[in-house]
C-alpha cells in the first residue's frame, strides 16, 4: 500500500504555498509562518466545531439543532479534514490501488454519518489529519534545515572573440578557444594553460589541500579556483563534457541507482489492509446466518467500528511520531537528517568510509615541525618569514602565522626560481627557500632524513649552507581522534579513508587515527569504484562521509551519504542524505546512536498500537465498544506514542 502525504494546505489559496521567510530581526510575523498556521487552520477549524457541536449535544442549549442543522454543522466540520483523505482515496482507485487507508478511513467516517454517529466520524477523521500534520512537520522542518544545491558550474566565460575578451555562457565555448580567468573565479572549462604558471585551488575537484601550481602547457580542469593573477586557457572540452559537469552527471546517476528503505508500515499495510476490509465485510454480513435476531443497522455499526480499529491510522501516526522525535533530537545536536528513511539506514551501517581533507582534517595549513641546523629556532624563523613574506602561496601564509620575537628582518632582490622557490637576500646574507630541487640545483646538500618525509617541506639555504627545514600540514579536527573511538564503539567493524590527497599522506593520517585501511590519490570516479566494490560484499552496509564537490558521486551511492554542512561544498550538501552542521566529525557516532534509539521507540509505538488494537477490536467485533471507543483507543495510543517519542528530547548520547 502506497503511503501519500496528506498536506491540508492544498485547501489553500495557491499563491500562499511557496512563501518563504526572512528573518529581519522584527518581531513581525514572517510569510512562513503565516503560511504554517494556514496549514494547521483546517484542523483547528474542525477541532472548534466538533467541540462546540459535542457541547451543544451534550448540554442540549439550543433545541433547533436538531435534524437538518446538526447533519450541516457537523458537514461542515468534517470537510476540512476529509474532503483531502476522501480526494487521495479516490486517486488511489482509479490507479488500481483499493486498500489504502484513505479509503478505510473514508468508508469508516462516511459509514458513521450515515449511521448518524456524526461526531464520531469527524473526530475519526480530525485526529488523522492531526497525525498527518505531525508526520509533515518532521519532514519540513528537517528540509527547512538543508542548505539547497546551487549549480556550482561557472555561468559565464571570458572568450577572446574579435580582439576583445567578452562575457559568454559557457556552453557557447568551443573547443580550441582562448579565454580568460581572473584572481579568484573558478574555471569554467577544462583546457591548456597559455599564461606561463597558475597556482589553483583544485580541493572541490580531487580532494587535494594543497594548491596546485602548474606551469604552461599543463592541463587545467574545470571548477578549479584561480589564485594567482590573470590567467589565459585553451579550451580542450566543451562546456557539457567538462570535469565538473562530469562529477554532477555521477551524482544524478548514483541517486537513480540510490534505493532507500521502505518504512515499516508501507510493507505492512499492503497485506494487512485487504484483510481488514474483508474482515469488515464478513462481520456485516455472516452474522446474518448465525443470529436469529440479525439487525443489519447494529452489525454494520460493529463493521465500522473494526474499520476504524483496525485502521492503520494509529500506526501510520506513531511511527511519524517516533522519528519526529528522532529528527528533532538530531537537529539539536547539530545533525540534519534528511527524511526518517535515513534515521533507520543509519542503524544498519557497518562500514564508515571516510574522505580526509575537510572531514578529518581543517583543510588549512599549520606549520607542524620546524627543524633549524645553523641558527636558533627564531632567528632561522626570521630568515624564513622574510623571504616568505614576498609570497602569496598559502603555504607562506601559514608559516607567517609563527610568532618571531624582536625586530623583523627584510629580504631585497627576492626572485623567484619556477616550481622551486625564491632566491633572495636578508642581511646581507643569500638566502634560498623552496623544495629539494632548488637546494639540489644550487649545490646545496640535503640531509636524507627528508626522504621520508611526507608532509608538504619547504628548505632553507642561508649563504651556501642547508640551514634547516619546516613541514607544513593539513591539521586534523580537534576532535578527530575522538571521532575514530566512537565510531568503533557504536559497533562499527571497519573504517576506511579514502582521499584525493597524496597516498602518502593519506595513509599516514590514517595511522595516526587508527583507520583499518586507506587509499589517497583517488579521483572522484576511483572513489565512487571503491565504494562500489564495497557495497558488493554481502552484509556490507556502507556510510560515506564527505565535503567536497568531489565526494557528491560517492554520497550519493553510498548506504548512507553524511557531509560536512559547515564548510561543505552545496553539491555535497545537497546530495547527501545526513548533514554535520557543525563540521565536527566526533557527530557521526552521535548521528549513529540517535538513530538506533529512535529505531528502539518507533518499534515500541508499534507494539503498543498493536497491543491496544488487538483488545479493543476483540471488544468491537463482540458488541462491547462503541465507536467513541474505538476513537479513545486511537487517542489513547497516539498520546502514549507522543510521551514515549519526547523521551528522545531528553536523552544524552
Amino acid at each position: 500500500m502506497k503511503k501519500k502525504k496528506i498536506n491540508l494546505r492544498d485547501l489553500e489559496p495557491k499563491k500562499q504555498q511557496g512563501e518563504h521567510s526572512h528573518d529581519d530581526g522584527h518581531n513581525h510575523s514572517s510569510p512562513e509562518e503565516i503560511s504554517n498556521f494556514r496549514t494547521y487552520l483546517p484542523a483547528i477549524f474542525s477541532f472548534v466545531m466538533l467541540i462546540a457541536g459535542i457541547a451543544i449535544d451534550y448540554f442540549d442549549a439550543f433545541p433547533f439543532f436538531k435534524g437538518w442543522i446538526r447533519v450541516v454543522w457537523y458537514t461542515v466540520a468534517y470537510i476540512p479534514v476529509g474532503f483531502p483523505v476522501i480526494r487521495e482515496g479516490w486517486k488511489s482507485i482509479k490507479n488500481g490501488d483499493f486498500f489504502t487507508e484513505f479509503f478505510l478511513m473514508s468508508i469508516a467516517t462516511l459509514g458513521a454519518f450515515a449511521l448518524g454517529e456524526y461526531p464520531e466520524g469527524v473526530a475519526v477523521m480530525l485526529f488523522y489529519a492531526v497525525g498527518e500534520l505531525f508526520q509533515n512537520a518532521a519532514v519540513n522542518r528537517a528540509k527547512g534545515n538543508i542548505k539547497a544545491l546551487l549549480d556550482v558550474r561557472p555561468n559565464e566565460a571570458l572568450v577572446y572573440r574579435d580582439g576583445d575578451f567578452v562575457s559568454v555562457n559557457p556552453e557557447t565555448v568551443e573547443i580550441g578557444e582562448k579565454i580568460q580567468v581572473r584572481v579568484g573565479e573558478k574555471v569554467p572549462l577544462d583546457g591548456i594553460l597559455l599564461s606561463e604558471k597558475g597556482s589553483f585551488n583544485t580541493a572541490a575537484l580531487t580532494g587535494e589541500s594543497k594548491p596546485d601550481t602548474i606551469a604552461k602547457g599543463d592541463t587545467v580542469f574545470a571548477g578549479s579556483i584561480n589564485l594567482d593573477g590573470v590567467i589565459e586557457i585553451e579550451t580542450t572540452k566543451e562546456f557539457k563534457d567538462s570535469s565538473i559537469a562530469r562529477i554532477l552527471d555521477m551524482v544524478q546517476n548514483a541517486t537513480a541507482r540510490k534505493s532507500k528503505t521502505e518504512l515499516f508500515i508501507r510493507k505492512f499495510a499492503r497485506i494487512y489492509t485487504p484483510i481488514v476490509v474483508f474482515l469488515a465485510i464478513g462481520l456485516t454480513f455472516l452474522p446474518y446466518f448465525f443470529v436469529d435476531d440479525y439487525v443489519f443497522r447494529d452489525w454494520l455499526y460493529r463493521a465500522l467500528i473494526f474499520l476504524v480499529i483496525s485502521c492503520p491510522c494509529a500506526l501510520v501516526i506513531s511511527i511519524p511520531l517516533g522519528y519526529f522525535g528522532g529528527l528533532g533530537a538530531a537537529s539539536r545536536n547539530g545533525i540534519l537528517f534528511k527524511g526518517a528513511s535515513f534515521l533507520d539506514a543509519m542503524t544498519q551501517v557497518n562500514t564508515v568510509v571516510m574522505d580526509k581533507t575537510g572531514t578529518v582534517t581543517k583543510g588549512v595549513f599549520k606549520i607542524k615541525e620546524i627543524n633549524s641546523i645553523t641558527f636558533e629556532e627564531a632567528e632561522f624563523m626570521k630568515y624564513l618569514m622574510a623571504m616568505e613574506e614576498q609570497s602569496t602561496h598559502p603555504i607562506a601564509k601559514a608559516i607567517l602565522e609563527y610568532k618571531a620575537d624582536g625586530s623583523d628582518y627584510e629580504a631585497t632582490d627576492v626572485s623567484e626560481v619556477a616550481g622551486k622557490g625564491l632566491k633572495g637576500t636578508v642581511n646581507g646574507k643569500t638566502v634560498l627557500v623552496g623544495n629539494k630541487a632548488l637546494m639540489t640545483s644550487n649545490g646545496i646538500e640535503v640531509p636524507s632524513e627528508t626522504d621520508g618525509i611526507v608532509e608538504s617541506i619547504v628548505m632553507v639555504s642561508i649563504d651556501g649552507n642547508f640551514a634547516g627545514y619546516v613541514t607544513i600540514a593539513d591539521e586534523l579536527k580537534d576532535d578527530a581522534h575522538q571521532a575514530i573511538k566512537q565510531i568503533r564503539d557504536s559497533g562499527i567493524s571497519k573504517i576506511i579513508m579514502l582521499s584525493g590527497d597524496k597516498d602518502s599522506i593519506t595513509r599516514q593520517v590514517a595511522k595516526e587515527l587508527n583507520i583499518d585501511w586507506a587509499k589517497g590519490g583517488l579521483l572522484p570516479e576511483d572513489k565512487l569504484n571503491e565504494v562500489e566494490e564495497l557495497k558488493k560484499q554481502p552484509e556490507t552496509k556502507v556510510a560515506f562521509i564527505g565535503d567536497g564537490i568531489n565526494d557528491a558521486p560517492v554520497l550519493a551511492a553510498s548506504g548512507v551519504g553524511i557531509a560536512m554542512g559547515g564548510l561543505g561544498s552545496d553539491v555535497a550538501i545537497e546530495t547527501a542524505d545526513v548533514i554535520i552542521q557543525t563540521d565536527q566529525p566526533s557527530k557521526i557516532a552521535r548521528a549513529i546512536k540517535i538513530g538506533r534509539s529512535t529505531r528502539r521507540i518507533v518499534w515500541q509505538n508499534i507494539g503498543l498500537a498493536f497491543g491496544v488494537k488487538v483488545i479493543v477490536l476483540i471488544l468491537g467485533a463482540g458488541g462491547l465498544a462503541t465507536m467513541w471507543e474505538a476513537v479513545f483507543a486511537d487517542v489513547g495510543v497516539a498520546l502514549l506514542a507522543i510521551l514515549n517519542a519526547v523521551r528522545l528530547q531528553r536523552m544524552s548520547w
